[in-house]
Parts: structure tokens; sequence; C-alpha cells
């Protein structure tokens, strides 16, 4: 399992990813170029070449795309080792093409950082380490031993030395280079996919749970006049068999079975957030929800709200979004982990603004990673006195990925700080140099209209 929880990660199994048709088809277009510039060389710019060689080595790349075309399906995907295994081969190939025209006095001899960047962006840091390897040893051969490009009149293309030494090292350092940039950008879009990937299922999961709350309110509802029924009938049956205990005790457990049915449901019932009813709800209301899973885990958690001096003292009634608890719920769980003992949830809002601060009177953020938060695979929050790591949790930055990326989606604006003896709109005993994440959305992006019409209920499946 990755950091995700999601199986391997796809930066495990990228090699795994690509088609044997792809790395063929590259191949051809590599073959043509060849022999457009093998002709082109002998024909109309009087270069003697060892043609048949050259043909040779041409052919052995028409064969082995012909016999992968024999052997394989076209479908058929590789894994690393024999994704490696091609890219090897066409280095090789290209080595030696180039050992029979003229070594680095050939232009072409810069295609050799091809192979190298697709295996950055296909496989492991290993292979590329590998297959990067092998090039630059390969252009450090050719760098001193070659055949060299010879003209009709028997002149040999000589290039000074200096210029030969300086696109060697052109080369290598392209080399290095490509591997190191393709693979990173590679490894940041696989690390942002699988983030991404687990926001949506997290998502997901939240709007299954509403959904399935709201089969429960629907459940309770309708079923509630059917046990009431049962109840009083079993009610009269057991007065009326006072004078048969055996009689009598099935009505009564009866009756006691439509009670337990009852408390049941009115037990599932509060999960029930489905009805239309309940799409918006008061800002403490969504507050307390969304904390509700960590108020019994051993910190107190305070709920402040201040609304600015002239606005409406009253609680805004906000939009009740899967995103929305989430994304909160992932906050006061990243306050709580990591608190003394005590976590503040502070609302205060304006006419334009709703803002939120969520601090705790833990160790903060490390400083130097402040500007990071909110990446998806990093290290996050200071450990606390005596080196204790994370309870549970492996300390990726993956659950803030989460809330900042599904809170973003409401239309709040994030930031992260550790608070200090001046940080406004906290109480004094806030200011002990914790954790601080501000949120504030404009109220005409979270705020309900509490006038609207409910419409109708949805069902749910």
């Amino acid at each position: 399992m990755d950091a995700t929880g999601l199986g391997p990660s796809s930066r495990e199994n990228r090699g795994q990813w690509i088609r044997l048709r792809t790395l063929t088809l590259l191949r051809w277009l590599a073959v043509f170029g060849q022999l457009v510039a093998i002709t082109v060389a002998d024909r109309y710019l009087d270069i003697t070449l060892p043609l048949g060689l050259c043909y040779a080595v041409v052919g052995a790349s028409v064969l082995s795309n012909l016999l992968a075309a024999v052997l394989f399906p076209e479908n058929k995907r590789l894994s690393e080792g024999e994704t490696m295994l091609t890219l090897l081969f066409d280095i090789a190939q290209l080595g030696v093409l180039l050992y029979l025209t003229g070594g680095l006095t050939n232009p072409f001899a810069l295609l050799m950082l091809g192979p190298v960047t697709i295996s950055a962006s296909a496989l492991p840091m290993r292979a590329t380490l590998f297959l990067g390897g092998v090039a630059v040893v390969l252009i450090s051969l050719l760098a001193v031993t070659y055949e060299p490009l010879r003209f009709a009149d028997g002149s040999v293309l000589a290039i000074d030395p200096l210029f030969s030494f300086g696109f060697w090292l052109a080369i290598v350092t392209g080399i290095v280079f490509q591997a190191f940039y393709a693979g990173r950008v590679t490894r940041e879009i696989d690390t942002m996919s699988d983030a991404l990937l687990a926001a949506q299922m997290a998502l997901a999961r939240e709007q299954k749970l509403t959904d399935l709350g709201g089969v429960v309110a629907a459940a309770a509802h309708e079923l509630g006049t059917p046990l009431a029924t049962i109840k009083l009938v079993s009610s009269e049956l057991a007065t009326e068999l006072a004078h048969h205990p055996d009689l009598r005790e099935d009505a009564e457990l009866i009756r006691s079975q439509a009670d337990r049915c009852r408390d049941i449901l009115r037990a599932m019932g509060p999960a029930g957030k489905q009805d239309t009813q309940m799409r918006h709800a008061p800002l403490e209301a969504v507050l307390r929800e969304a904390a509700e899973p960590h108020v019994n885990r051993g910190r107190n958690i305070a709920f402040v709200f201040n609304p600015a001096p002239g606005a409406d003292q009253r609680q805004p009634v906000i939009q009740r979004r899967p995103e929305i608890v989430h994304g909160l719920r992932n906050l006061i769980q990243n306050a709580v982990d990591f608190a003394g003992s005590q976590v503040w949830v502070i609302a205060d809002w304006d006419d334009a603004q709703l803002r939120l601060r969520l601090a705790d009177d833990g160790p903060g953020f490390d400083p130097q990673l402040i500007a990071r938060i909110g990446e998806p695979f990093l290290r996050r929050r200071r450990g606390a006195a005596g080196g204790s790591e994370r309870p549970g949790y492996d300390g990726m930055g993956l659950g803030l990925f989460i809330a900042k990326t599904l809170l973003e989606r409401t239309g709040a604006r994030l930031g992260f700080a550790n608070t200090a003896r001046d940080t406004p709109g906290l109480p004094p005993q806030a200011r002990t140099g914790g954790a601080l994440v501000e949120l504030a959305w404009p109220r005409d992006r979270i705020e309900a209209d509490p006038a609207a019409p409910a419409g109708p209920n949805v069902p749910t499946h």
C-alpha cells in the first residue's frame, strides 16, 4: 500500500504502463530517419560510408520490430525489465551506428538523449541511472574511437578537438539534465494524480455516507407509522389476553420488539442528511458535525463565534456540502492530533465574508515547510516533545492536501501559519505558537438562502 491507501503507487508501476506498440512505432520513426540520413549523406553530400554495415545495423532494428509484431500481441504492455531492455537495445544500436558514421562528428549523436528521456518518464530511477550510465559510456567511447567521415575525394571530416570536447560535454550534460528533468516532472505529475484520486475517493466516501444517512432518515420516517400501529395493536392484545399467559407473552414480545425497532431508527436517524431540509444548516451545527468524530479523543474543542460589529448577529446558515464537512473534519483532525490539550474553532463574519480560524496549543507547523503546506506527501508538523510520532498516521500531508482541495472547490481561501502573541482574532490562551489554519469564504459562495423553497426530497439509491 502507498501513502494514499490506494494500493501500489503509480510511481512504482509506471514501467508497466508502456505498450510495446508505442516503442515499436518510435523505433520505426528512428529507422526511417536513419535511412534518410544515410541516403542523403551518401548521395547528396558525397560522404563515403560503410553502407553495408550501416544498413545491417538499421536492419537489426527492423528485424526486432518484425519479431515483436509476430511474437507478441499488439496491445502487450511491457514489464519494467522488458522496457529497460528495449531502450538498452535502442541505445546500443544508435551507438554502433554512430561509431560507423563519425562518432561525435556526426550531429545526430544528440539523439542519444531520446532513450534516456523515455526511461526517465517511464521507469524507476534505478533503471534510468543504468541506461543513462550506458549512454554516457558509449558517448565517451565515441569521442575517442570511431570510423571517421570521409568525402569522395578521400579527405577526412575533422573538427577542432576543443569543439569535439564541447560537443561531448554538451551531450553528457544533456543526458543528465534531461533524465533528471523528465523524471522529476513525471514523478510530480504522478504524485499529484495519486493525491487527487485520494481526494476524490474521500469526497465520494463522504457523499456515500450522506446518501446512506438519507436512506436511514427516509426509513425512519416511513416506518414510524407502521411501528406505532404494531405497538398499539400488540398492547391491546396483551390486555385482552390477560387470562392466557403464553399468548400474552407473545404479544408483549411483539410490543418490545417494535419499541426496539423505534429506538434503533431514532439512533440512526440523525445521520439522515439527504432530506432537502438538511442541505443547509447553521454554521455551528456544521462545525460540530465536522468535529464530532474527534470530540472524545482527549482534547477539548472550544467553539467561539464573533460576529463583526454592525453585522447580523445571527449565525449564517451555510450549505451543508460533503466537501465542507469532510474538509473541515480533516483540518480539525490534524489539530487534535498535535494539540497539547486544547483546540479552538473560531468563527467570525461580516456582511461580505465568513472566516474560520482553527488553532491548537501544540508545537505548530515546521516554519521551513509552511509555504509548502497543502502539497501532497509532505511531512507536515513538528513532533511533540520527546520526539513522539504522529499517532496512527504517516505524516505525509495527504490529509491537509485533501482538505485544501475540497474546501477550495467551495470557494474558500486557506492560509497556514503558527500563532504568536500578536496574532489577531484569537483568545490570549490560543497564542502559544501552535498551528493556525485560516479560512475565508465570500458569503455568497457558502451561505444558503433560508428563504428559498427546499423543494421535494430526493430519493437516494
